[in-house]
């Protein structure tokens, strides 16, 4: 009865805080079995423990001087080594720019996966640097700003003419289409762009051009270079249509426009030296010798070059870009 007795006095919620207590040791030790390695793997850890190895160096093609500003182009390593023109215009732009300026500095061979803004070109200022900039590249569009806060804004003569605006509006919007238009062939629809993945460069005479410049060197698989290259055409046809009313656009039209481009700098030139009768090279010079000297350039190795045809019927426009390339880049 005594028996009976004490184990009807136990009250229930100690017999659970009991049968929990009983149960801890179980559940402990299977945590510690699951997380705890076997012997024999332990044993090969211990005879091979993690080493924490030195950083790599930079690549051999990385500026060593951090004392000289580094312009990132689209160029091959050893026109990069020479400070030589960008296969660009729009590097090439600036890279005359910053020589008219003044502004010394190296080029690096560089993509558009590189850069902060998505695009080249842009500078990486050196450590010496004024206290008006900092550290931060520099792209294209703040180029000028930031040549002008280096004092080199000093030594380019800016165009007061009224029709500055203007003209630079033809040439990026005739010139230029003219470009896009020539390097990646005609453009049709854009449905046909979607679905004829193959037909991406109409005009295949200049396509291992832009697979030259543009797509190999980027990567050597097969199938990044496929994606390069459909970007690259996508790109290139919003270009065309952005400012076009329609989804098709003719090489034709564009060829014609690009003539009357030229026709119009030409007559904008006359018998000066340099653009709007400067005295010294300006933004504006530097702009036209992007295109110019890229039309006329033998080691671009064009196949199909009609823009060299109607650029050649204007001896001023020629003899212009034979000046800017002595006098910057001999």
């Amino acid at each position: 009865m005594s028996g009976g007795d004490s184990t009807s006095d136990a009250r229930p919620d100690d017999t659970a805080r009991h049968g929990a207590q009983a149960k801890q040791p179980a559940k402990a030790r299977s945590v510690y079995d699951f997380f705890t390695i076997p012997p024999p793997l332990k044993r090969i850890f211990d005879q091979y423990p993690l080493v924490t190895y030195a950083e790599n160096e930079l690549p051999l093609r990385a500026p060593k001087r951090k004392d000289a500003h580094v312009l990132h182009i689209f160029t091959n390593e050893s026109d990069a080594r020479h400070g030589r023109p960008s296969f660009n215009p729009a590097c090439l732009k600036w890279q005359t720019f910053l020589k008219i300026a003044g502004v010394s500095f190296n080029t690096v061979a560089s993509t558009n996966h590189a850069s902060p803004s998505g695009s080249l070109p842009f500078l990486l200022p050196s450590n010496g640097a004024s206290q008006t900039s900092s550290a931060a590249p520099i792209p294209g569009a703040r180029l000028k700003k930031w040549t002008a806060s280096q004092g080199g804004g000093s030594k380019v003569e800016e165009a007061s003419d009224v029709r500055s605006d203007a003209y630079t509006a033809l040439l990026e919007n005739g010139i230029r289409k003219a470009w896009v238009c020539f390097l990646h062939g005609e453009q049709k629809t854009k449905a046909d762009m979607f679905v004829k993945l193959y037909q991406l460069y109409i005009n295949p005479s200049n396509s291992p051009l832009v697979h030259r410049f543009y797509v190999a060197p980027s990567s050597s698989n097969f199938f990044v270079q496929t994606t390069i290259a459909y970007q690259l055409h996508r790109a290139a046809q919003h270009e065309l249509t952005k400012s076009s009313a329609s989804d098709t656009i003719h090489e034709k039209d564009v060829m014609q426009e690009a003539a009357s481009s030229f026709e119009a700098l030409a007559s904008l030139l006359g018998d000066d030296e340099w653009f709007f009768g400067q005295h010294t090279p300006g933004l504006f010079d530097a702009s036209v010798f992007a295109y110019t000297h890229l039309i006329l350039d033998a080691k671009m190795r064009w196949q199909d070059n009609k823009l060299e045809g109607m650029l050649m019927e204007h001896g001023n426009l020629v003899q212009h870009r034979y000046r800017m390339l002595e006098m910057y880049y001999q």
